[in-house]
């Protein structure tokens, strides 16, 4: 965890040109999602666009314990698939209506950049609507309380309140965000609900300190908030079947407070008209 204290002037701009690289993917994604495509088509157009941005991805191939090796070049969640979707684990086209996560990872040069975005096919109706609004209040409330010498609990207690007291909705128990750099998961990781008893977020009085990169990613359902069991595979879905969404930003803990690598990512066109 102490790696981001030796971090120089020339690692922090290379890590901003990895988090540059997920916005523009994004940015061009949102000009070619349309109802009619399939999953594939689009983890295609991914993997595309990141070899003409000189970069790759880094979720093909990537594995967790007790699971298949990831197969797709992007996570492509659609409704209740909160997190995790492959390019095959839906084969039917999306259509008006849908909630699609699309989650990028990249390296390049030797940096991650990883983020998500949240995407609604045609204009989004009163449940959406709320979804597509506390989720964005929810990252933004976030980022702000990752203040220098802060603990992370300050994180979880702002999206907490923002998604569920403030827009009464529910975040996703047992899912959460992390620390990375030259590798895509490192420490910490970043609950983000307070936690309910002690020792369940181990994590949580950590300090902030400048130098930190941290993928923040809070996701949130219409219904309860738990997942069904993966059972060791990939997509994750949620338990009642309830619509859900997932937004990360890319992090750097700064003396002056929190920079936010894929602040691009905000002005993106979400929904898909």
């Amino acid at each position: 965890m102490s790696e981001h204290r030796n971090r120089t002037p020339e690692d922090l701009a290379g890590a901003a040109a990895a988090a540059d690289c997920v916005v523009q993917t994004h940015q061009r994604l949102a000009d070619y999602l349309r109802p009619g495509l399939t999953l594939a088509e689009i983890d295609r157009f991914v993997a595309e666009t990141l070899d003409r941005l000189h970069c790759k991805s880094c979720f093909l191939g990537y594995r967790v314990p007790r699971s298949p090796a990831f197969p797709s070049h992007a996570c492509l969640s659609v409704n209740d698939c909160v997190v995790h979707g492959t390019a095959g684990y839906r084969a039917e086209p999306i259509v008006e209506g849908d909630v699609v996560k699309i989650d990028i990872g990249v390296l390049h040069e030797g940096w991650i950049g990883d983020a998500a975005w949240t995407y609604f096919m045609g204009e989004p109706d009163d449940e959406r609507s709320r979804l597509r609004a506390a989720g964005r209040a929810g990252i933004r409330a976030g980022v702000e309380a990752l203040q220098p010498g802060a603990p992370l609990l300050d994180w979880a207690r702002a999206v907490q309140g923002c998604v569920e007291d403030e827009h009464g909705l529910h975040l996703v128990r047992g899912l959460g965000g992390h620390g990375y750099g030259r590798r895509m998961h490192e420490p910490p990781w970043i609950s983000n609900v307070v936690p309910a008893q002690f020792g369940e977020w181990t994590e949580a009085q950590t300090k902030l300190e400048p130098g930190m990169l941290l993928a923040v990613e809070p996701m949130l359902a219409i219904g309860t908030g738990q997942t069904k069991p993966s059972r060791g595979q990939w997509p994750i879905f949620m338990a009642d079947g309830s619509l859900s969404a997932h937004y990360e930003h890319d992090v750097l803990i700064t003396e002056d407070g929190p920079k936010v690598l894929t602040a691009g990512l905000e002005e993106i066109g979400d929904i898909i008209r």
